[in-house]
């Protein structure tokens, strides 16, 4: 049997990748999610109604108002052309497990396009990266079956390896991780109808002053950023009718 030579480099630093760990949740500041209304409607033309779910980066940590965050900022770029009525499902911390959960829980409505922004807290927490597909796998079956989804938006992983908060050798290790899952759900999402696939590999050219002070979230010029993404995507593959 042949071993990934990233996962055995990988397995050989653990103790150091652990302390590492521990020292960046001790220093890194918990910044609040972004305040501020988490649903509404806004925009003129055809009705579109729009779930956001995911971690941290979908409840706008890293901007003070939910209208700096990535929720904010879709809705106002596609109000220009669409009428939305919008819903914010996002937790800092949540695992695509965690959300699978959200949704178990949550009364039915009727959504036509669901953005998914879930997997960084994955990769921090070694979920096995079978598992996790599968977990995805399930998020989007229940999408389209209890909340009637025509299509799902599903948003890349981040470049991790470029976290200025993350010291090295863990910033290596856990991008290295993040790219694996990352090339997994493009494929995954590229075999699945009515999905859009948006890479976030746009973020690596942004200078850090687009993100948070914390180093690790995005702040409002790579919410922007990241919204304009999507709101393009929306716009060449989901129906106006």
């Amino acid at each position: 049997m042949s071993l990934d030579p990233a996962n055995l480099l990988t397995a050989c630093m653990a103790p150091l990748l652990v302390a590492q760990g521990g020292y960046v949740r001790w220093r890194v500041p918990q910044l609040p999610e972004a305040a501020g209304p988490r649903e509404g409607r806004a925009g003129v033309g055809a009705p579109l109604s729009l779930l956001i779910l995911g971690d941290s980066s979908a409840a706008g940590v890293g901007a003070r108002e939910q209208r700096e965050a990535l929720a904010g900022q879709l809705v106002g770029a596609l109000s220009t052309w669409r009428e939305v009525s919008w819903k914010l499902w996002a937790t800092t911390g949540h695992t695509t497990r965690d959300a699978l959960a959200r949704l178990a829980a949550a009364p039915s409505f009727s959504f036509d396009v669901a953005v998914v922004a879930l997997g960084v807290n994955d990769v921090i927490r070694g979920r096995r990266l079978a598992a996790w597909r599968q977990e995805q796998h399930q998020l989007d079956a229940l999408l389209r079956t209890k909340f009637r989804v025509r299509h799902v938006v599903h948003s890349g992983l981040p470049p991790v390896s470029r976290f200025p908060a993350l010291p090295q050798p863990l910033r290596w290790a856990l991008g290295a991780r993040a790219r694996r899952f990352d090339r997994a759900l493009r494929a995954d999402v590229g075999q699945r109808s009515s999905a859009s696939f948006v890479p976030l590999d746009f973020t690596a050219s942004l200078d850090t002053s687009a993100m948070a002070t914390d180093g690790f979230h995005p702040g409002p010029p790579a919410y922007a950023a990241w919204a304009e993404r999507i709101a393009a995507a929306m716009a060449r593959d989901v129906s106006r009718g």
